[in-house]
């Protein structure tokens, strides 16, 4: 889930993969197939295969899984990887837009699972593009804060196409045009600095606050959708003021 605030991005997220890491596992596994088969075995050669690695390696995905993951996307096992992605659009409590990325062997598996999982949590699908407009893809990199500064971060991924770095307390979030995303993760290892992840997303142009009791509908929606093996990422433009986050993180204590 992205596109809303560091507590919703970060903590919600670290909640997915402790209470459902297989599945985390199964959805990385799958993002690593599809980059060898796009781009080839070849790391070096494949950086979208590069950071699918890099992002299952940082959730302790083993590193035979990575392998063999590798391996079968690039057609040097004889098994046959065919994904197709599908983008569903609709709306939480609130008026929150959603955007649903699917990628599934199964069209009509993925359309019910999702189907279901709105009618069940208070949400609506709508028409294709009455939500998607109000999203842009951007490449989404997060540096983590220790042994750098947000200074540090900022001279070396303006010079490389960066558009802006939010300081989230923790990471440093820096955002790009998703063309540029790669050439600033390249800048960033050749000044020495790591970063946990570098995607491309979605990222919404116009957020809707939302009060506590909101944006916990909204999380058993989000937590239904990624619950099927079929959904990849879920995207929204909700967005949280410090004073609904200190009463959701309350929720968890």
């Amino acid at each position: 889930m992205s596109g809303h605030s560091k507590w919703a991005t970060t903590k919600h997220k670290k909640a997915v993969i402790d209470q459902r890491r297989a599945k985390s596992f199964a959805k990385l596994i799958k993002n690593i197939e599809v980059a060898a088969k796009t781009g080839g075995a070849d790391l070096s050669g494949n950086p979208t295969l590069a950071d699918a690695v890099q992002k299952a390696k940082k959730t302790s995905v083993p590193n035979d899984n990575i392998d063999r993951a590798i391996k079968r996307g690039a057609g040097l096992t004889g098994e046959v990887i065919d994904y197709a992605t599908i983008m569903y659009e609709g709306y939480a409590s609130g008026g929150v837009a959603l955007l649903v990325e699917c990628l599934t062997d199964n069209k009509n598996r993925a359309a019910a699972e999702v189907r279901t999982a709105m009618s069940r949590n208070g949400g609506t699908l709508a028409d294709p593009g009455s939500v998607a407009y109000n999203f842009s893809r951007k490449g989404v990199i997060t540096v983590p804060a220790t042994g750098t500064t947000e200074d540090d971060v900022m001279m070396v991924v303006l010079d490389a196409g960066a558009e802006e770095v939010t300081n989230n307390g923790d990471t440093f979030e820096v955002l790009t045009e998703a063309a540029d995303m790669v050439a600033t993760r390249a800048a960033l290892q050749a000044a020495g600095i790591d970063y946990d992840s570098a995607d491309v997303e979605f990222v919404a142009s116009v957020k809707v606050n939302a009060d506590a009791e909101t944006a916990r509908k909204v999380f058993r929606l989000i937590d239904a959708l990624e619950d099927s093996d079929d959904v990849q990422n879920v995207y929204t433009n909700l967005d949280l003021s410090p004073e609904v986050q200190a009463e959701l993180e309350a929720d968890e204590d």
